[in-house]
């Protein structure tokens, strides 16, 4: 029998185990199988759970052990012109989450730098990492490794791109400590996030290594990477893409649309994101870039564990002379805000799943784009200029003293 009742009655009775259930029945049937089960053992309702609008096998390569589906509120900012090296015109950005007030932020900011004719947004730098670590006996041996490293990137290149038709190895950086060597290796993954890629590619590079210096593999990942997790090297030297976005908005619109001035937003900007952030030695230097690319990431289907390196960005805001030369004019604010290690995709992972891909679609990036890497270029600019968006309005309410007000009125 394969009706979810009596796979459950299986499960239960230890006949199956919970994960096998889909080499018994089609997918939707095994996940109403595991709800039924999950909804015995523990009392719990799991009715909306299942009620998904995709065909369980299509989440296959996504989830494991599949009960159905977790609903986040998406919502739309914008539209806003991006004039970006990949993004190139008007887009509406697609955000998922529970947070109120927070699409209402993003979208006053974006309105805001619409009205100063948009902002520009660039990809700085690419590099999506992986880093193994190798046991020597010394730092002879460590620097034997090192060099042959140095000297054979050719050899290294051809073994991690003889695994994958897209990646390119940009390039190999050692670390030496003790007896211990690390090789931070960065790729050029195109319009994948190249998590995946990168790790692959490596495992075959690291074969070479062995081969050839005395260093022995001790794990494909050695934290120096560094995924999902709090560090300086993303930081300084980035992952993923590093991407910066910056508008001038003139000072009778700041005074208008933000109720404050340039100077205020400067100041509250210099005090709380810089001084604040380095006294709590903080890796992001700004308000809450991270609520902008989780929302972004939910939505359009990247990896949510990486909005920790999304963290890592720098807000700078600063008053400039009134660009018509009128010095009885209120000063122009300039803001921007760098990202050093957002790591986007449009292919791959959770981006073929159909409400991610709608979003994509929303902002002309689904797939992969011409030339190969454009379409996550212009996704990880999109996501700057929301995040710019975000710190411009949260800063302006905290300038002007609004920023328990809005939330009140809001209602959150």
């Amino acid at each position: 029998m394969t009706d979810p009742e009596s796979l459950a009655d299986r499960v239960r009775d230890g006949e199956l185990r919970i994960h096998e259930l889909e080499e018994y029945a089609d997918h939707d049937v095994a996940a109403a199988a595991r709800r039924l089960l999950v909804e015995r053992e523990t009392g719990a309702d799991l009715e909306t759970v299942g009620e998904y609008s995709f065909p369980a096998e299509r989440a296959e390569p996504n989830i494991e052990n599949m009960i159905g589906a977790a609903q986040v509120p998406m919502g739309v900012a914008g539209p806003v012109p991006v004039h970006g090296g990949a993004a190139d015109g008007e887009h509406y950005l697609p955000l998922a989450t529970t947070e109120g007030a927070l699409l209402a932020s993003v979208n006053r900011g974006l309105s805001v730098i619409r009205s100063a004719g948009g902002a520009d947004a660039r990809v700085t730098k690419h590099g999506m990492t992986r880093a193994p670590v190798f046991r020597v006996d010394g730092v002879a041996e460590a620097a034997e490794t090192v060099e042959w490293v140095e000297d054979n990137l050719g050899a290294l290149r051809e073994a991690a791109e003889s695994t994958t038709s897209h990646g390119e190895l940009l390039g190999v950086e050692p670390y030496v400590v003790g007896d211990s060597v690390y090789l931070r290796f960065a790729y050029d993954t195109k319009d994948a996030m190249g998590m995946n890629m990168a790790t692959i590619a490596t495992g075959e590079a690291c074969e070479v290594v062995e081969a050839e210096t005395p260093a022995s593999l001790v794990a494909l990942s050695g934290n120096l990477c560094s995924d999902k997790k709090p560090a300086a090297i993303n930081a300084v030297e980035g992952r993923g893409r590093s991407v910066t976005a910056d508008v001038v908005i003139p000072g009778d619109i700041v005074e208008e649309r933000l109720h404050t001035t340039a100077a205020a937003i400067a100041e509250a900007n210099t005090r709380k994101n810089l001084i604040g952030s380095a006294k709590a030695g903080s890796l992001g230097f700004n308000a809450h870039a991270a609520n902008v690319v989780a929302a972004a990431f939910l939505a359009t289907g990247q990896d949510e564990a990486q909005v920790v390196e999304g963290a890592n960005a720098i807000t700078t805001m600063d008053t400039r002379a009134p660009a018509d030369g009128d010095e009885n004019a209120p000063a122009d604010l300039y803001a921007s805000v760098s990202l050093a290690s957002l790591e986007v995709g449009t292919v791959g992972g959770g981006t073929k799943l159909p409400t991610q891909s709608e979003a994509l679609e929303i902002l002309g990036v689904r797939g992969g784009g011409e030339p190969a890497g454009s379409n996550a270029d212009a996704l990880a600019e999109i996501i700057a200029v929301g995040a710019l968006a975000g710190e411009l309005s949260l800063l302006a309410a905290l300038a002007s003293r609004h920023l328990a007000s809005a939330h009140e009125d809001l209602g959150r």
